[in-house]
């Protein structure tokens, strides 16, 4: 059902919102609100109004699935409701339980009262799109908790639970028991109160409002580089201190317009859909049977090993760590504890938490430990001979239904379920580096995994509080596997001209979280180095800059000695260019009979985004990912892709796919170090040649 119930308790009427699963304010129900309503009215019986929530909210606010289309600002608008509700003769009393986001709280600010449950979540999630609340969320909501608590909940976005808000102007009343017989009962209560009280007509009194919104813009601004939203919140509620109402309600209308017509709001709402479309699998249907994880194992105690350990125990889940010497399972578990005991000393964990978290990860020496776990997750060198012993040995002691994941970042997935005699059962989870922290887990599906062993990796990922994007296998998934051709043309851009510092800083201005040679000093030159060797052998046609390789050959593998392509004092992390570093890169050149040139930050971020985009289109033509969106979702949440340009393939959308096909033809006129590199994905082309864009996939 998508829309509203009526029903009458004596003098008071009942509008029920019913649009599962959070009463969305579709279309429909913003229309079934209007007509309850103006049934109430027409019934001299009804004296009071009540507006409460079908199932497990009030109203999470937007009907998501209207996005970008007619019905989500077709009247009766959502501004057209409140009005309704505003003109009421009759009080309207909004009952919230469990969730009042966004345009769900603006409807309820637009009521004459309103009560809560406790616990009820309350805030404006719209920054995290791009936008602000756009039906006088930020003219209302000001008035009635003040413009402090407003700006501190609108710029966040984060909700905050109704209690938080109790000694503010929001609720009238914080319910006890069933939140609909007391919101009847207040009703009766208030029937005869006149005049009816608006939160419009309340005057802010605040004369440190100059001072604040001073500090507030400055303070915002500098936290939100890259992102208009947040600033323009700040100045619309600060609208609802320096202007009358329909002033400050213009002013939000017209802020609003500009972001969500702006690249960044795009952006934002692109991976809102993304995260959302990654979670379907086209062949998985809805209600595919899971297996039960209860109980957990991990096959390493490393930094990896440790952190996946995390995951599980912060989920509740029990884990078992397996390591081969003792040393380095009291080391691993030690590194453990002291990430927990960090959260504790920054206010983040409980020390009771922290034990109970500790309780849950098991340590052993013993593969006979692990055989009872429903899930094991290697996480051991990155060879696959040393793949191949651990899956042997799993398959001998693991019980029947287990399931046995790989966290390999670029090995054969079919190779290593091949190891066993049960490859439905096997299935690549692939962490991301602190895996306590990062957000992606890479779920790479093998031809033979089991569709209930994928449905479960899925369920599971969100126990972890992971955004789970489903890879098929090919070398390096979806993430490594585009990373590849960025490295490397990093890594021909050294050879042309340009210094690591120049070729990170530019990349680092355009929005990267890091920039490659940083990255790579971080990672670890070994472990690149141990990947560009297997490729030597497997893939003599893949053409790498050596600069890479003379660096490990020195023994600078990074951060880790001290020395990588920076150099690094004892203890510190900062990356100080040397002038080492910049002889052995010009010495390359000369050695490659390169004659050096200037090299533009624009050549740089276009050459090394492009590479991205380019092996990304790949990656979806092959199938091996789902949908461009995949990609974006990946790079996101893994590799420090700025968010306000929604990923590497929307990015290039935004460009412009002719253009793109342009710059790499050009490009492909100056190759740098390899005369194939530059060929465009023929869905690239393709796109392009029909005028279409990655969202077309």
């Amino acid at each position: 059902m998508n829309s509203a119930d009526y029903s009458t308790h004596g003098a008071v009427a009942v509008v029920t919102l019913n649009n599962p699963p959070v009463n969305g304010l579709s279309h429909e129900l913003r229309g079934a609100i209007v007509a309850g309503l103006d049934q109430a009215l027409a019934d001299p019986a009804v004296k009071a109004i009540v507006l409460i929530g079908a199932g497990k909210a009030f109203s999470g606010g937007a009907d998501i699935r209207e996005f970008n289309t007619p019905k989500a600002t077709a009247e009766p608008n959502l501004g057209s409701v409140i009005r309704a509700v505003e003109r009421s003769p009759k009080p309207v009393i909004a009952a919230i339980h469990d969730v009042a986001m966004g345009g769900g709280l603006e409807l309820a600010l637009g009521c004459h009262y309103r009560v809560a449950a406790k616990g009820a979540q309350i805030g404006f999630p719209e920054v995290k799109l791009g936008i602000l609340p756009g039906a006088g969320g930020t003219q209302r909501f000001p008035r009635a908790v003040g413009p402090e608590t407003a700006v501190s909940l609108i710029v966040s976005g984060n909700p905050v639970p109704s209690e938080a808000l109790e000694s503010t102007g929001l609720f009238d009343r914080l319910i006890e028991g069933d939140l609909l017989q007391g919101a009847i009962a207040f009703a009766d209560q208030v029937v005869d109160r006149r005049p009816l009280k608006l939160v419009r007509d309340i005057k802010i009194d605040y004369p440190h409002a100059e001072a604040f919104f001073a500090w507030a813009r400055t303070s915002v601004g500098a936290s939100s580089k890259g992102f208009p939203a947040p600033v323009k919140c700040v100045e619309a509620v600060a609208a609802s201190v320096s202007k009358p109402f329909e002033e400050g309600l213009k002013l939000e209308r017209d802020l609003f317009t500009q972001l969500v017509q702006s690249t960044e709001s795009k952006a934002l709402r692109h991976l809102f859909f993304a995260e959302r479309a990654a979670a379907k699998i086209p062949d998985l249907p809805e209600g595919t049977p899971t297996r039960p994880i209860k109980s957990a194992a991990v096959i390493g105690a490393g930094t990896m090993g440790g952190g996946i350990a995390m995951n599980f125990a912060n989920a509740g889940i029990p884990i078992t760590v397996l390591e081969v010497k003792q040393e380095a399972l009291d080391k691993g578990l030690a590194a453990v504890r002291k990430n927990y005991e960090g959260q504790v000393r920054k206010g983040k964990l409980k020390p009771a938490a922290l034990e109970e978290r500790m309780g849950l990860i098991k340590p052993s020496l013993d593969y006979a430990d692990l055989g009872q776990a429903d899930l094991v997750i290697e996480a051991v060198f990155e060879d696959m001979a040393v793949k191949e012993a651990v899956f042997k040995k799993l398959d001998e002691v693991m019980k029947p239904g287990a399931i046995l994941a790989t966290n390999t970042s670029t090995l054969d997935v079919n190779r290593i379920a091949g190891f066993t005699r049960r490859p439905q059962d096997v299935i690549g989870l692939h962490f991301f580096s602190p895996a306590n922290v990062m957000r992606l887990l890479e779920v790479v599906r093998g031809k033979a995994t089991g569709k209930d062993v994928l449905a479960t990796a899925m369920g599971l990922a969100k126990k972890l509080k992971k955004t789970a994007v489903v890879s098929g296998v090919c070398d390096g998934f979806i993430g490594n596997r585009m990373l590849g051709p960025y490295g490397r043309q990093a890594g021909f851009l050294l050879e042309a001209g340009a210094l690591p510092w120049q070729v990170d800083a530019a990349l680092e201005r355009f929005g990267m979280a890091m920039g490659p040679f940083r990255m790579a000093d971080m990672a670890g030159g070994d472990i690149g180095w141990a990947v560009r060797k297997r490729l030597y052998v497997e893939k003599p046609q893949v053409k790498f800059s050596k600069i890479a390789d003379r660096l490990c050959e020195l023994g600078r593998f990074g951060q880790k000695t001290g020395a990588g392509y920076y150099r690094y004092e004892p203890g510190k992390r900062d990356a100080i260019p040397d002038s080492e570093v910049e002889a052995l890169v010009v010495g390359s050149s000369k050695e490659l009979g390169v004659t050096r040139r200037k090299i533009t930050d624009d050549e740089i971020v276009e050459r090394c985004i492009f590479a991205l985009v380019n092996e990304g289109a790949k990656i979806v033509d092959e199938g091996i990912a789902a949908r461009a969106s995949d990609c974006d979702l990946v790079y996101i949440t893994g590799y420090g892709f700025p968010q306000v340009r929604g990923g590497p393939m929307f990015y290039a959308s935004t460009v412009g796919l002719y253009d793109v096909v342009r710059s790499m033809k050009r490009f492909h006129a100056d190759p740098l170090g390899d005369p194939g590199f530059w060929r465009p994905a023929e869905l690239i082309e393709r796109l392009a040649a029909e005028g279409k864009s990655f969202s077309n996939t």
